[in-house]
């Protein structure tokens, strides 16, 4: 990623403010553990600003953007290694979002590494930390969740 220092500064200040940085548990039977690990860095601003995310978007040259019915404009970088990219290119310039950053590139990590379920809900505890760090509202999935699952299911004994 060929950004400036001003460019790193400017999109982590903007990310700080307009921004979210997060990690979503999706249960999705097709997947070994049965749910699906779904890391996130989102970028949010008016429709009426539709032309500068498309230059961000643009400048970052990852991820897609998204036109929500409520007038927001979502950009979304949802892959890991781009989302790895580009925060290992701003973190030194975040302020409000370091903690949610160093927690993802944790939890990307740690997704790397699983071998088990025990591993797979030591990620999941992992990926409850964002909850404390985020003005989360409706997060149903949690660890809870997926030991229950994980129970059921017979990877993890009762």
């Amino acid at each position: 990623m060929k950004l400036s220092k001003e460019q790193k500064a400017y999109i982590a200040g903007f990310l700080d403010g307009d921004g979210s940085i997060y990690v979503r548990l999706k249960p999705n039977s097709t997947y070994r553990f049965r749910f699906q690990i779904a890391p996130s860095v989102v970028f949010y601003q008016s429709k009426k600003e539709e032309l500068f995310m498309k230059q961000l978007r643009n400048l970052i040259d990852k991820g897609y953007i998204r036109k929500r019915k409520d007038g927001i404009i979502e950009y979304i970088i949802g892959d890991i290694e781009s989302i790895k990219s580009l925060l290992e290119n701003i973190k030194p310039y975040l302020k409000l979002k370091k903690k949610q950053a160093n927690l993802i590139l944790k939890v990307i990590g740690l997704k790397a590494k699983i071998r088990n379920a025990k591993d797979f809900l030591k990620l999941a505890k992992e990926i409850d930390k964002f909850q404390g760090l985020n003005y989360s509202k409706k997060r149903i999935q949690n660890s809870f969740q997926v030991e229950k699952v994980l129970k059921k299911e017979k990877f993890l004994a009762p």
